[in-house]
């Protein structure tokens, strides 16, 4: 029977944490304050704008100046945004596998469209990957299901043959709420020990992107 794997992408396929933390002190300087190390970013490179923002300057959404510094530190990240992407270690690999025993898979971000689609160019996924769904090509993003099924309708497959893949909770709890199998890439940026993640009620756990290959085997298996 046909499957679908769909991936996440920044902490699931593409380690894009250290442009983002770059970023996020660009932010920093604007006011006077000293850089941060990278590692007190790397937990909320998964949370976008808001998180990155609540880390450099304890900047939460609903903070006057807010919406400024979302645009600023969009604009900033947009012109560096593939100094330091790579893919994670072992995610080349696992999609030549995919590819080799005819898996279609694709992607599904909260990262919107006009920053995710040049990464994907940029890191070569572009011709392989059946869809891309970014976080303003539905008028929902994750945690909602939106998005997932998006993904399951255009390549023509039902939720209950899909996978969705991600280190962030609301990556499982959408593929739960869409229908879908869900797996928790530990390598990402979940910052959780095994048993916080555990309690997130996933399919499986992934310690590492060469741990995918095997994992999908066995659920395509069931």
């Amino acid at each position: 029977m046909r499957k679908l794997v769909l991936f996440d992408f920044d902490g699931t396929l593409a380690d894009t944490a250290p442009d983002l933390a770059a970023a996020a002190n660009k932010q920093r300087a604007r006011k006077g304050l000293p850089p941060l190390p990278y590692e007190t970013f790397r937990p909320y490179a998964s949370q976008g704008a808001r998180g990155l923002l609540k880390a450099a300057l304890g900047m939460d959404p609903d903070h006057p100046e807010y919406p400024t510094f979302r645009e600023l530190f969009l604009e900033d990240y947009e012109q560096d945004m593939t100094t330091r992407t790579s893919l994670f270690p072992g995610v080349s690999e696992l999609l030549r596998e995919l590819k080799h025993h005819d898996y279609t898979w694709g992607i599904v971000t909260n990262k919107m469209e006009y920053l995710a689609m040049p990464l994907v160019v940029h890191l070569g996924l572009y011709t392989d990957c059946a869809v891309t769904v970014g976080g303003d090509t539905t008028a929902h993003t994750k945690p909602h299901p939106a998005p997932l099924l998006y993904a399951a309708q255009k390549t023509g497959f039902d939720p209950a043959d899909c996978i969705y893949i991600g280190d962030d909770q609301r990556d499982i709890i959408a593929g739960r709420a869409a229908g879908m199998s869900t797996m928790i890439a530990a390598y990402g940026y979940c910052g959780r020990e095994t048993s916080a993640l555990q309690s997130w009620q996933a399919d499986a756990i992934a310690d590492t992107a060469s741990d995918i290959w095997s994992l999908i085997q066995q659920w395509a298996g069931r």
